[in-house]
């Protein structure tokens, strides 16, 4: 049931957003999310663990850096917590509309930090109990939330890789009091988003001092939430630049050495995000089987970029190429676990109807249930699969193996590289012929 609080409603004309099939001309009903449909033992909602990005979704208004909003929302109230308390209600009933199990949200998304830290603390706790109400009254859970350390000017050579001293206790007193909120609300993990942890140019930057510094703090919150309670993942997320011109959690692999150089692999994981991976130069899959590799996979944000522009757009995902390879990569690690599909996605500036931002929702959410039963339907056919077995067969035995075990010198293996050597087709062509023939078979 959707939630309403008294007899207020935000998105009217809208109902409970079902499922179709894809048949249906209904622009608002899903034609491949079937949510109780069992795939692989599971069903498409187990799965897929969908989350509603509150920044996003109820915040964004439009504007960008060429022009002001072009979207309004009927919650919007010009006293401040009268708005964050009808926002609240609107994001409710809009998740539990979309029939969403999760959200997720930024300490700025959903309460006003007032005139100094003190308001900002007394504000947020008290939405926090706000946010308790509903989640108690719609069954919504919290997948993670995280501290914006990055809009206000104070941040604006970074938080905990800030130079002054006085900057990094100030997101410190952020980042204790989000984790407090999020243990009040049975968060199933918490985010580090980089923000500004990085920098604009080394001639004003010590970036070893940095990174030690952003070190400590990682240290100094895992230890406060472990002490406090919160038993969860803690999350960072990669993202390659922007606003900064480096950030110093640039892509997976830098962020799991990072993690792993300070010994924070059994308490953090990463957060992937689709868009700021292919900023970095990689593909969504890429990052998520990087994580997947070193068994560090917490959550993903999905999202898409925009091919021929350099910034991150966060377009909702649609590419249903890209997600059957993440799902591909996802149902091989067993599932999303304590994570899930987080839409990090904002409708593009000119959709301004209110119908657009459940469209977005509807396309993403049916994008990937195409990719999950593709991906199945890859994993169940085994022919990927055991042409990847077969190419690397020569290391499942005999001098192989011992190569792969370690029991091989250099110059034993050497001795061996004499033999007449014959072209092995990778079969590439092949292989993306058959990923169309799961697509539309």
């Amino acid at each position: 049931m959707s939630y309403f609080k008294g007899e207020k409603e935000y998105f009217k004309g809208i109902g409970n957003i079902e499922f179709e099939g894809k048949k249906s001309d209904n622009p608002l009903s899903f034609k491949f999310y079937d949510k109780d449909k069992v795939i692989a033992g599971k069903t498409m909602k187990e799965h897929l663990r969908f989350a509603c990005a509150y920044w996003h979704s109820f915040n964004a208004n439009g504007s960008d850096p060429f022009g002001g909003p072009t979207m309004s929302f009927p919650f919007n109230d010009a006293d401040p917590k009268t708005n964050d308390i009808q926002k609240a209600d609107a994001a409710f009933e809009f998740i539990t509309k979309m029939d969403m199990p999760y959200y997720c949200f930024h300490d700025a998304d959903v309460a006003n930090p007032g005139k100094n830290v003190d308001e900002y603390q007394v504000n947020l706790h008290a939405m926090a109990k706000e946010l308790k109400k509903r989640q108690d009254a719609t069954g919504v859970k919290l997948l993670w939330n995280t501290t914006n350390a990055f809009s206000d000017k104070v941040f604006m050579n970074g938080a905990a890789t800030n130079p002054e001293f006085d900057v990094v206790a100030r997101a410190a007193l952020q980042i204790k009091t989000c984790i407090d909120v999020n243990i009040e609300l049975g968060g199933e993990n918490y985010v580090f988003w980089g923000g500004r942890e990085g920098y604009m140019s080394l001639l004003n930057t010590d970036m070893k001092r940095e990174r030690e510094h952003l070190g400590k703090m990682l240290i100094m919150a895992r230890d406060y939430g472990r002490k406090v309670g919160f038993t969860g993942k803690f999350l960072i997320e990669p993202k390659p630049m922007e606003p900064s011109k480096h950030q110093y959690d640039f892509d997976a692999q830098s962020s799991i050495a990072f993690i792993k150089e300070y010994g924070l692999e059994n308490d953090y994981a990463c957060n992937i995000e689709a868009n700021h991976a292919t900023l970095a130069g990689h593909t969504f899959e890429h990052d998520l089987q990087v994580c997947v590799d070193n068994g560090l996979l917490g959550s993903v944000d999905a999202n898409q970029g925009d091919a021929q522009n350099g910034w991150d757009t966060d377009e909702f995902p649609s590419d249903v190429y890209t997600a059957t390879k993440a799902m591909l990569v996802i149902l091989k690690n067993g599932g999303l676990h304590a994570g899930g599909l987080n839409f990090d996605a904002k409708r593009r500036r000119n959709s301004t109807d209110l119908e657009d931002l459940f469209i977005a929702h509807i396309s993403g959410m049916d994008s990937f249930a195409l990719g999950l039963e593709v991906a199945d339907k890859i994993i169940r056919d085994g022919k990927i699969d055991q042409f990847v077995t077969n190419r690397y067969s020569s290391f499942d035995s005999g001098n192989g193996k011992k190569f792969e075990e370690g029991k091989m010198d250099l110059e034993g293996l050497a001795t061996l590289g004499n033999k007449d050597l014959k072209l092995i087709s990778g079969r590439q062509e092949y292989l993306e012929a058959l990923l169309n023939r799961y697509m539309f078979s």
